[in-house]
């Protein structure tokens, strides 16, 4: 099976187990349904993604980049998408800071957590391709060619510091990318740390 056949492989599996978990959780509420869908359905993606391309050489990272990228489109509509299921977390939990329970509070934290490791993964993927594409390399990570263990510390370190200190970036297109990225992520941390603040003050209730 081909690259580009292998990427809606995982996208199809991972809607199918999204839709499945949904339906499971309907007798929770349609919220809770959803939002249970949503969180299988892209951590499965992710983790697919990463268990996929971790273990790739420098050559592997390369061929398998410049195929790999869903296109910006359906790039964007990913994160819209998590974006929201993060907000739909927030949501369950403030409800559940309220009594409605461990368990909506738990599913929203839940919802949070797959929408930031999807963020990631997708970001992660998109620099991967910018910099294969590129004429020249637009990030600087030193001597050595890089993996998409590589890309995954650029992005991972951009979602939870907001900046990197040791790889520069050197286009600016890809400081356009990053600059959405880290707003993206700053909006994400807030919501986590809400998710946070109204479960300890529920479960202190």
């Amino acid at each position: 099976m081909g690259r580009t056949a292998h990427r809606y492989v995982r996208l199809a599996v991972s809607l199918i187990l999204g839709i499945v978990a949904g339906l499971l959780g309907g007798p929770l509420g349609p919220g809770a349904g959803a939002l249970l869908g949503w969180s299988v359905g892209a951590l499965v993606y992710g983790l697919w993604t990463w268990g996929r391309v971790w273990g790739l050489d420098v050559d592997q990272t390369r061929a398998h980049a410049q195929e790999e990228d869903p296109g910006r489109g359906l790039m964007d509509a990913l994160l819209v998408v998590a974006a929201i299921g993060s907000v739909g977390g927030v949501a369950l939990v403030l409800v559940a800071a309220k009594g409605s329970g461990i368990a909506a509070a738990t599913l929203g934290v839940a919802g949070v957590v797959a929408s930031w490791v999807l963020i990631h993964t997708v970001y992660g993927v998109r620099y991967a391709d910018l910099y294969f594409s590129a004429p020249a390399p637009p990030i600087d990570f030193g001597d050595e060619q890089p993996t998409y263990t590589d890309f995954a510390y650029l992005s991972f370190c951009l979602g939870m510091t907001y900046q990197i200190s040791d790889t520069n970036l050197k286009t600016r297109q890809l400081r356009k990318v990053v600059l959405w990225h880290t707003l993206l992520s700053y909006f994400l941390g807030a919501v986590v740390l809400a998710c946070t603040i109204n479960l300890v003050s529920g479960l202190a209730a």
